[in-house]
């Protein structure tokens, strides 16, 4: 009978002591989690300090250099002092939805690789009301660093990039184009706390590393005023080859812009893959006429930004139908041909226009024409261009 006692109280005690153990380590997890939301938010909290102090009645009369869109003064006065980003944002299902794309000006998308849509977002004009959460942060690729070229050394955001050697060597090309000691902003050279993984991004889904990486605007534009890249290049050169400070915005043209919006047209539907049946990454976007932009779908669904939960909404979509190679190498990594001419569908306002892609070389900017070799006139708002293969179907 002794023994049973003993051995009854043996398997309560063994009991009690592996709850406690689980209540511990669960209450532990819990209070570390708990600490790391608390300094996140105190982070946030800090960041959103420094938004803007706009009057409502104050007038949008300033012209955003990236889309044409108007802006109070108070916004361009705090533009002006910096350079755009152009930000290197993922687009694997495992990634979505995104932090940030509706608050950019601008946009490129195309193949990183295998199939795998990648977006370079410029943010600008549309940032500086708010500090804007970005993610996922991913790698360069020499193309996205081609067009980037054609706005004047913007400033470069990225997670490393692509650096076998050969023509998808971006790590190189921007190296050999200067821009380690101007305007790149590679997370392998800056780190914490302009940059953190955040494995808890997207609530009540579980995501791997790569997916995680996060940063804001007034983050980056933060590191880069530390580095005195503002909106003023450094002075480049020795010797007598010395290269004068210059606004990023000096010599650059940018886009031509409708003063008035005509009636609506009839196309009301766009869509695409980029590459036959990868359904994970096709393309459409609905024309809203009450609001003159263009309603954004991902996979069938609605393209949604995780900031807001609002649906990304651009005024104007193009198509830009150029040669693609690639896999070129054992990543897998893909070239699109950014320099030279080629054909462009252009929709803005409701209609198509098909018109022309004109880019001299890598520094120079990205134009279009219509089919008379006019300049396009771009509805003002943002502008989303996505590059294709020339065999790709559009339809609309």
């Amino acid at each position: 009978m002794q023994k049973k006692i003993i051995v009854v109280a043996l398997i309560i005690y063994l009991a009690s002591s592996a709850i406690s153990f689980g209540v511990f380590s669960y209450f532990g997890k819990s209070k570390t989690k708990t600490a790391s939301q608390q300094e996140q938010t105190q982070e946030e909290e800090s960041l959103l300090a420094q938004l803007l102090n706009i009057d409502p009645s104050e007038p949008k009369d300033q012209v955003c250099p990236l889309n044409g869109k108007l802006y109070t003064q108070t916004e361009k006065n705090a533009w002006e002092k910096k350079r755009p980003l152009a930000v290197m944002i993922e687009n694997t299902p495992d990634s979505r939805p995104q932090s940030g794309l509706t608050d950019s000006d601008l946009v490129f998308e195309a193949i990183a690789e295998g199939g795998v849509t990648r977006f370079m977002a410029f943010f600008y004009c549309s940032a500086q009301r708010n500090d804007v959460l970005l993610a996922p942060i991913r790698s360069a690729r020499s193309y996205f660093v081609d067009w980037a070229s054609g706005f004047n050394r913007p400033l470069y955001v990225h997670v490393g990039g692509a650096n076998v050697p050969g023509p998808a060597d971006a790590l190189g090309q921007i190296s050999d184009y200067g821009w380690n000691g101007e305007n790149d902003l590679n997370q392998f050279s800056i780190g914490y706390p302009t940059f953190v993984r955040n494995y808890n991004r997207i609530e009540g889904k579980e995501i791997a590393t790569e997916h995680t990486m996060e940063t804001s605007t007034e983050r980056l534009w933060k590191v880069s005023a530390t580095r005195g890249w503002t909106n003023m290049s450094p002075e480049l050169g020795s010797g007598r080859k010395i290269i004068p400070p210059a606004d990023w915005k000096d010599g650059f043209k940018g886009w031509s812009y409708l003063d008035e919006v005509p009636s609506p047209g009839n196309v009301r539907a766009i869509s695409f893959e980029f590459w036959t049946g990868y359904t994970d990454y096709a393309v459409k976007w609905e024309y809203l006429p009450e609001s003159n932009t263009y309603r954004r779908f991902l996979a069938g669904a609605p393209h949604t930004d995780l900031n807001n939960d609002k649906q990304i909404e651009a005024s104007n979509v193009i198509v830009l139908l150029t040669k693609e190679k690639g896999p070129i190498d054992e990543k897998k990594h893909m070239l699109y041909e950014t320099t030279g001419t080629g054909d462009a569908l252009i929709f803005r306002n409701g209609e198509v226009i098909k018109g022309t892609w004109m880019k001299k070389n890598r520094e120079a900017e990205l134009t279009f024409s219509d089919e008379r070799g006019k300049e396009v006139l771009f509805t003002r708002g943002m502008i989303w261009i996505s590059t294709v293969d020339t065999s790709t179907e559009v339809t609309y």
